[in-house]
């Protein structure tokens, strides 16, 4: 055993949720905190991610509050007009300035790269096996327990048989020169940016076969701009549409007609809601690929056979498969975020987990006099979703989270703070006649459209 280290409290997992709660607990009270990651850096999936990965969200919705991630506007290109979105490169280089001159350097913080918590609560070196035992004073925090499920670290959902090739996506630049075809696995936003790569590339769709087990419901990009006219206008249009529809597929449907919602084949009504955002050029790209199967999931790859759920589809006996479809984001329930000597960090509104770990951090920080349950009701866990109805369910438990979050004046006055709250009103905001018209319009539809979506989520 090691030497003891103490500390106040233990981070388990340096990912985004992990980093956000951390920044907000050291800029806002005096304690200690020591981030323990298996990786050596901080970043979580980030560091493994593919080459050609970037964020799918305006930058400045990411990472941590004391130090904004925006890179401004695109100026040139087919975004020109919308917010930068970082490249993974971009997004480790901000963690590993974040880690060294905000942590590190306020002397309040301990980092245990290459590093996994033992089930006694003690801290165990990778490499060398050392085992170090550590007093944690007030919280352990687990920033690991929805931690995502990525290509580069999981199997392949499917067989492969001899004589068959398979690369997982981060690979994919390294066969993309010889192959002749490929074989794109997936429906989620790892799918459709290994498909946008490699058209950007020009690679003739024709080359390229798409195994979509289920068709995705995505948000146009330009409506989750940060920006208090767009996205109140984007949140109108969502409470309009929840009040009106009779059915969850009608209410998606409606949201598409408003310039919200994107899916990909026009004449397939998805049934997948993660819910990225997708830009209409990429919209454009990925409607080229023609040869979409729809067969169920995959289950076995043989040299020119694709063996699905629903029957075999011929391909090139030298396609490269490509593996897209590793979980992503975990759907695990929903457990309370406080309980004595712990918090589980989860999202607290629905789609920005870096906001909902940071807003955990600063109640945490400045709210000692509430008891758990107190904090709990003020602050409650979102869980996140796969299915529409569940997309939906997660909207209306989000709206509940932010009526009881902003209903405390101060941490109100923080979330209009910080650049990570896609809700944020600053005070120059308030003057904007856009704003304000999308403010009454929002403040006209916001009863009808939760009631519509508690409706639908309990069909």
């Amino acid at each position: 055993m090691g030497q003891v280290l103490e500390t106040d409290y233990l981070v388990v997992g340096a990912g985004a949720t992990g980093m956000a709660f951390a920044d907000t607990l050291l800029d806002h009270s005096d304690a200690h905190v020591t981030i323990v990651d298996r990786r050596e850096a901080a970043g979580g999936h980030w560091r493994d991610a593919y080459p050609f990965v970037r964020l799918h969200q305006a930058s400045s919705f990411y990472g941590v509050a004391s130090t904004s991630l925006d890179g401004g506007i695109q100026t040139s290109g087919p975004e020109a007009g919308l917010h930068v979105r970082a490249t993974g490169a971009e997004v480790c280089g901000y963690y590993d300035r974040v880690l060294a001159d905000r942590f590190l350097a306020s002397g309040r913080a301990t980092f245990l790269g290459g590093h996994e918590m033992a089930d006694d609560g003690s801290v165990v070196a990778l490499d060398t096996g050392e085992t170090r035992e550590i007093r944690v004073r007030r919280r352990v925090v687990d920033a690991h327990y929805l931690a995502p499920s990525i290509p580069a670290l999981t199997p392949p959902p499917f067989a492969v048989d001899e004589g068959a090739r398979w690369v997982p996506v981060g690979e994919l630049p390294t066969v993309a020169d010889e192959a002749g075809s490929f074989v794109v696995v997936g429906s989620g936003k790892t799918a459709t940016d290994a498909v946008v790569w490699l058209l950007g590339r020009g690679t003739s769709p024709d080359a390229i076969t798409w195994v979509r087990p289920r068709d995705p419901w995505m948000l146009d990009r330009a409506a989750v701009q940060p920006d208090a006219a767009v996205i109140r206008t984007m949140v109108a249009e969502l409470m309009e549409a929840a009040a009106a529809a009779p059915t969850v597929d009608d209410f998606f449907l409606r949201l598409e007609g408003a310039g919200v919602m994107l899916r990909l084949d026009p004449d397939v009504v998805p049934t997948m809601a993660r819910v990225p955002t997708l830009a209409r050029w990429e919209l454009e790209l990925l409607r080229s690929v023609e040869r979409v199967v729809r067969r169920g999931h995959l289950r076995r790859v043989s040299p020119g056979t694709l063996r699905l759920d629903e029957g075999d589809v011929p391909v090139p006996r030298d396609a490269v498969v490509v593996h897209c479809a590793a979980e992503g984001l975990r759907l695990r329930p929903a457990v309370p975020i406080w309980s004595p000597g712990r918090i589980v960090v989860q999202p607290v509104r629905a789609g920005f987990p870096c906001f909902g770990a940071a807003l955990i951090g600063y109640v945490e920080a400045t709210q000692g006099e509430r008891a758990d349950d107190e904090r709990n009701a003020v602050c409650p866990s979102t869980p996140y979703f796969s299915t529409p109805r569940e997309w939906v369910a997660g909207q209306a438990a989000g709206a509940l989270a932010t009526a009881a979050f902003m209903a405390d004046p101060d941490l109100a006055r923080w979330s209009h703070g910080t650049t990570l709250n896609p809700s944020r009103v600053t005070p120059q905001d308030r003057d904007r006649p856009e704003v304000q018209a999308a403010q009454a319009r929002l403040r006209a539809s916001t009863e009808p459209g939760m009631r519509g979506l508690l409706r639908l989520a309990a069909a």
